[in-house]
């Protein structure tokens, strides 16, 4: 290639290539779903995420501590459990694209433990959205289910975006 074409070439835009096709926030519809890819949670991402928390309590790694206060095995920390809520987990901020400015709120119940080998199946849906001057709120119910189909976490989250 010529020395004159290479410097003729524009930036590479990484916007440039969407995952899937960019909307905005009036294209956005109460009662739509996001779900995010199931996971099966094991004793390396409790350690994990123990290591990372600093959460060292016994329940989330002491079998025989867990049995003698009435759990079959050791429990999830709670927080790990609603990062599967995580967005980013899955195609929303996808969709919104750069519109995105930030996750601003969560609310969160759980509600059965999580133990070892379970399988979570993560879902966020839209259930309301709220048009301001310049920026929309969209809020969505995150609810985890287990493979038994147990809701073990029933929440709320709370983005914000530009119109």
């Amino acid at each position: 290639m010529p020395a004159d074409a290479a410097s003729d070439r524009k930036p590479f835009d990484p916007l440039s290539r969407p995952l899937v096709p960019l909307r905005g926030f009036d294209e956005l519809v109460v009662g739509e779903r996001f779900p995010a890819p199931a996971r099966t949670v094991t004793l390396a991402h409790f350690s994990a995420f123990q290591a990372l928390s600093g959460d060292n309590h016994p329940i989330h790694y002491d079998r025989d501590y867990c049995r003698a206060t009435g759990h079959p095995d050791v429990l999830a920390h709670g927080l790990q459990v609603l990062s599967a809520t995580a967005a980013g987990a899955g195609l929303f901020p996808h969709v919104i694209g750069p519109k995105l400015i930030g996750f601003v709120e969560v609310q969160a119940r759980f509600l059965k433990g999580v133990f070892p080998d379970d399988t979570l199946y993560p879902l966020l849906e839209i259930v309301e959205l709220v048009r301001q001057r310049t920026t929309g709120l969209v809020r969505m119910r995150a609810t985890v289910e287990n493979q038994r189909s147990e809701v073990v976490l029933d929440g709320m989250h709370t983005y914000l975006m530009r119109l």
